[in-house]
């Protein structure tokens, strides 16, 4: 494909740029442009040019660091291990769940332990903190060639990268949200695998895309020293072969096929290793079996894909399956927490019919995800009326409560029970037997808030509900931040209904802020909220979602009703003080996550360092620019 230099603005997206446009693998340009110029620190030695430079740069350095008010252990890589994660959702850039909440917070958690982190996922909005950085890449898709480009930013030590190609941005943006996979909740775009090959395929385009590196490398490296960014990447990668990838869910599951097909069978990355990592085993990538001749891949790579279930979407008869390729092709697979593995390798029915699938692989690693105890902090919460922490949690909450109960236009009494329920208004939720519970305890001295957005009859049911219930109940259907916040400090419990959660985000949200969680017993929720200690338990919910079963909405009405009872005892107390003094930050997570890529054995991999302290997110950054 010839590649012409336009007159295009940069700002745009997708350009035919290019007189000496590159054509090379993203990552392996920003690698190498990493080793060009910069300095490599180990624990015997620093290699310097001029220890006058370095003088000066530990001077500004300090000088800069007395007028921050922020201060931590500066990330230093002269350890660890490269890993790249190849994701569809990047918090805060793009994200609709828990995919993107992990892929935001996990990368930079490495990052402060030494290693070198790189994000790779699609640029759906003009996202203002990443800039172009005029590599152009072309590869083959189906039965047609497509160039893609990259922009690049480096925040709170890590690499973001983001793919420019029309199929993400023309599709999203200025709808970013729920919009990424579909036009409407549950409504995929038709060109989805298209646009997921596309993806993975930059990864590793072929021998043609490493020709004219030095030059490529050149350019960007002097266009980056002119940005404020480029002054982070001061360490090189231990060695661009020796990469660890981790690819996240049915969406890039194709990357090991990519890697062993295109790369290591041209001698490229022979030493890589990739772990697969499902957030959620329910979205899988199903597909016609013949679209297997649009992924590029050699035949031997079918039967990886194969897959047959009694299913008539989106055809009747065999399929591929992505996810099932991901499982089978990886070297390592693992989940978001433990008790969520027990439940993919029980049955069909909770291993959605790869449980046999990961039995034989094995899954056997899950580690529980970590939250952002930065932007969640009600110490420092800016959209909260009181911040508090464990000691003062009492008297801000009851503060708190009714600014919360004045904004939603709820009776304003701080003495009555407050429920909030904050997620996707979908069967997976529980949104559905919520909504049905709530008649059931309404008669109680108790109010409950629900905000989310998702389905139509979901939101259209929360407003009914609001009606008959003027004083006790009130239904946003609209995603507000900082309503979202301000719940969590005003309010006494949150509800978690899931008929499967993974590993959940929101009960730790709410046990940071001291709000006690009734949760079902399932995934994530089991591993996280220990029933009487930092929360209530309602069983095991029915799995089908195309109906609401009665005995699930008794039990959420039976353990709310039971909550209540505790309510303002010591027993209650107790359990606020057990839920703030857990330490739900990533910093756990993200050591599990180093010793299980670690055990993958890839050359040169090194364990990090233990006092690093993870660079926090800085306010108003990341904001799409319309």
């Amino acid at each position: 494909m010839a590649v012409t230099m336009g007159s295009i603005p940069t700002y745009c997206s997708y350009q035919t740029n290019g007189v000496g446009a590159l054509k090379q693998s993203p990552h392996m340009q920003f690698q190498q442009s990493f080793n060009y110029g910069v300095r490599f620190l180990n624990k015997d030695t620093m290699c310097v040019q001029n220890n006058t430079q370095l003088t000066k740069r530990r001077a500004t350095n300090d000088d800069l660091r007395s007028k921050s008010r922020r201060s931590h252990t500066p990330i230093v890589c002269s350890t660890g291990m490269p890993i790249l994660f190849a994701t569809t959702e990047v918090d805060p850039w793009c994200t609709t769940g828990g995919l993107g909440v992990v892929l935001g917070g996990l990368p930079p958690a490495l990052a402060a332990m030494g290693h070198r982190v790189m994000t790779v996922a699609p640029r759906y909005d003009q996202y203002k903190d990443a800039w172009d950085t005029n590599v152009l890449v072309e590869v083959n898709i189906g039965d047609r060639t497509e160039t893609v480009r990259f922009f690049h930013c480096h925040k709170r030590g890590v690499d973001r990268v983001f793919v420019d190609h029309p199929m993400f941005l023309e599709k999203v943006w200025g709808k970013t949200g729920a919009k990424l996979y579909g036009p409407t909740t549950g409504d995929d775009y038709r060109d989805n695998q298209l646009r997921f090959c596309l993806l993975c395929l930059e990864l590793v385009g072929d021998k043609e895309n490493f020709r004219g590196m030095e030059e490529g490398i050149e350019r960007t490296r002097e266009h980056r020293r002119n940005c404020p960014s480029f002054n982070v990447l001061e360490q090189s990668l231990p060695s661009s072969e020796n990469v660890v990838f981790v690819a996240n869910d049915w969406h890039t599951a194709i990357l090991p096929c990519y890697l062993k097909s295109v790369y290591q069978a041209n001698g490229i990355y022979v030493n890589a290793k990739v772990a697969f990592c499902i957030h959620n085993i329910a979205y899988q990538g199903r597909f016609a079996r013949e679209d297997f001749e649009l992924l590029n891949l050699p035949d031997s790579f079918l039967p990886s894909f194969d897959f047959i279930d009694g299913h008539v979407k989106p055809v009747v008869g065999r399929k591929i399956n992505w996810m099932k390729a991901g499982i089978t092709e990886s070297d390592l697979v693992l989940t978001v927490s433990p008790h969520y593995v027990k439940e993919l390798t029980s049955g069909p029915d909770k291993g959605v019919e790869l449980d046999g699938v990961l039995r034989a692989k094995p899954l056997e690693v899950g580690i529980v995800n970590g939250m952002d105890v930065y932007v969640w902090n009600p110490a420092t919460d800016k959209y909260i009326s009181v911040n508090y922490d464990a000691t003062t949690v009492t008297e801000a909450r009851a503060l708190n409560k009714e600014r919360l109960q004045a904004e939603v236009g709820l009776p304003v009494d701080a003495s009555i029970p407050l429920i909030v329920f904050v997620g996707r208004l979908e069967e997976q939720k529980g949104s559905d037997i919520l909504i049905a519970a709530i008649p059931e305890f309404a008669e109680e001295n108790v109010q409950i808030i629900v905000l989310g957005t998702g389905k139509k009859k979901m939101e259209e049911q929360l407003m009914l509900l609001e009606v008959k219930y003027p004083n006790k109940a009130r239904g946003i259907a609209k995603f507000n931040v900082p309503l979202a916040h301000m719940m969590f400090a005003g309010a006494d419990f949150i509800i978690v209904p899931s008929r499967f959660e993974p590993c959940g985000l929101i009960q730790l949200q709410g046990m940071r802020y001291g709000v006690v969680p009734i949760c079902s017993s399932t995934g994530g929720l089991v591993d996280t909220v220990k029933e009487g200690v930092t929360g209530f338990h309602m069983g095991s919910f029915n799995v089908e979602c195309e109906t609401v079963d009665p005995a699930d909405v008794t039990a959420v009405a039976t353990t709310v009703k039971r909550a209540l009872k505790e309510y303002n005892t010591p027993t209650f107390q107790e359990m606020i003080q057990n839920c703030m003094a857990q330490d739900l930050s990533w910093k756990g997570p993200a050591k599990k996550w180093e010793e299980v890529l670690l055990a993958l054995g890839v050359e040169g991999s090194q364990p990090g360092i233990e006092e690093g302290e993870e660079v926090a997110p800085l306010a108003k950054e990341n904001v799409a620019t319309p």
